[in-house]
C-alpha cells in the first residue's frame, strides 16, 4: 500500500503462529522507547496504538507519503533483532509485512481509537483501558504525559479527558450489557 499524506492508517501484525511478541514488560518498554526515537527521524504522527502479548496496533497519519513503511520496517527489524537476541532464539518474528487499512472518514477515526485502546479488554487481559500499560489511552486521558500521541487531534475530537472516557465507558457498558443478556430469565 502506498500511505499518503494526511491520511489514516491502522496498521496491525502479529507474531508468527500465533506466538508471543514480548515476553515480558521490558520488551514492550524496549519497543516504546525505539518507536519514539525512531520517529523523530521520520514525518509521521501516532494517533493511537497498543502493544498486546502476541500483536500490535497502530493508526499513524504520515506527514509526508511513503512514511509508514521505512519506520515501521526499522522498528520492528530492530526489535526482532533483540527480541530474539534475549530470548536465544532466530528466525521471523512476524506473520509476514504488517497489515493495514485506509481509515478514509472522521467516524472510522474515531471507532478505530476505541477498537485499539478497547484491545486489552477485549482480550480479557484488564477490566478498563486505562488499566493496560501499553498503549496510549492514558494519554488520552490526560494520565499521562506520554509522547506517542497527537494531542491537538484528541482535543479536535474529545476536548476534554472525560467526553473520551465517557465515550469508551459507554461501549464498555454495551459490552457488559451483552454479556450479561445470557443470564437475563425470559419472563
Amino acid at each position: 500500500m502506498k500511505y499518503l499524506a494526511g491520511y489514516y492508517y491502522h496498521v496491525y501484525n502479529r507474531g508468527c503462529n500465533r506466538e508471543r511478541i514480548f515476553a515480558n514488560d521490558g520488551n514492550y518498554l524496549f519497543l516504546l522507547r525505539r518507536a519514539k526515537k525512531f520517529l523523530c527521524e521520520y514525518p509521521l504522527t501516532v494517533i493511537a496504538y497498543c502493544l498486546m502479548p502476541n500483536h500490535y496496533h497502530f493508526l499513524f497519519r504520515p506527514e509526508e507519503d511513503g512514511a509508514i513503511s521505512p519506520f515501521l520496517q526499522r522498528l520492528f527489524n530492530s526489535y526482532t533483532q533483540a527480541f530474539n537476541k534475549q530470548q536465544e532464539r532466530s528466525g521471523t518474528l512476524f506473520e509476514g509485512r504488517p497489515k493495514s487499512v485506509l481509515v478514509d472518514t472522521e467516524a472510522y477515526v474515531i471507532q478505530v481509537c476505541r477498537y485499539i485502546h478497547l484491545n486489552p479488554v477485549e482480550a480479557g487481559l484488564v477490566a478498563h483501558p486505562g488499566d493496560w500499560p501499553y498503549s496510549n489511552y492514558l494519554e488520552w486521558v490526560g494520565k499521562r504525559s506520554g509522547t506517542l500521541v497527537d494531542r491537538d487531534f484528541v482535543q479536535q475530537y474529545f476536548p476534554t479527558p472525560g467526553d473520551y472516557e465517557a465515550f469508551i465507558t459507554a461501549s464498555l457498558s454495551e459490552k457488559l450489557e451483552r454479556e450479561l443478556e445470557a443470564y437475563y430469565l425470559d419472563t
